[in-house]
């Protein structure tokens, strides 16, 4: 029987790196790792529909940095940067809530633009989730999709997975469309993978998106 193993993670240590660096003392691992699911779980809510591809958490001794990487910036930092400040205290106001944060860690937060949103599986993702939400056909936004990430010079194949009740239909049911190539057993293809769902009044609907950028021979 094959396995299937998601993309990111059979990449690691050879062109992935890890989202969350930190090394924790023996007794304080289970805290540390609480504490970076629950800054994941709060930022994927807080901002929801600011295209956030990516957040990376770093930690030292005295300091906890959190790296949000988004095609909107300017929506998170605000107009006079007050909107990235507000983020980082309530991040620090949720984690002392919870008696995680110990009193002398200073909490950092970084946000950074991603260039190219198109060929960037997470934010492709969340664009078809937001094209779900609006109650556009299915086949056309992914048809439309298709092309918008084929349309980027790096890109060389997509792939774009639906599950769910597809256009309100009684029984749930897949939908899967490709273009160009998608080489999942290569190690050293960099292939960009992301899951998202789409919360419809009749239930979810699930989302997948592979994006292959080529080989990388470093």
């Amino acid at each position: 029987m094959t396995h299937t193993v998601h993309p990111y993670s059979h990449r690691l240590g050879i062109l992935r790196d890890w989202k969350s660096r930190w090394f924790a003392p023996k007794g304080k691992y289970k805290n540390v790792l609480r504490e970076d699911i629950l800054i994941r779980e709060y930022l994927e809510k807080k901002l929801k529909g600011f295209f956030v591809a990516l957040v990376e958490i770093e930690r030292s001794e005295k300091a906890l940095r959190i790296i949000i990487n988004s095609s909107r910036p300017g929506m998170i930092i605000g107009r006079q940067g007050d909107g990235a400040e507000v983020l980082r205290k309530d991040i620090k106001t949720l984690l002392l809530k919870h008696k995680l944060l110990e009193g002398k860690v200073d909490v950092k937060l970084d946000i950074k633009e991603v260039k190219s949103a198109e060929s960037n599986a997470a934010i492709v993702a969340q664009m078809i989730v937001e094209g779900l939400e609006k109650r556009l056909p299915f086949r056309r936004l992914m048809k439309q999709m298709l092309e918008k990430v084929m349309a980027n010079r790096d890109v060389l194949g997509v792939r774009i997975f639906l599950a769910g009740r597809l256009g309100g239909a009684t029984m749930s049911r897949t939908e899967d469309r490709k273009l160009g190539r998608i080489p999942l057993q290569t190690l050293r293809a960099d292939i960009d993978y992301a899951l998202a769902q789409a919360v419809m009044p009749y239930g979810t609907i699930g989302v997948k998106v592979w994006i292959y950028k080529g080989d990388i021979f470093e």
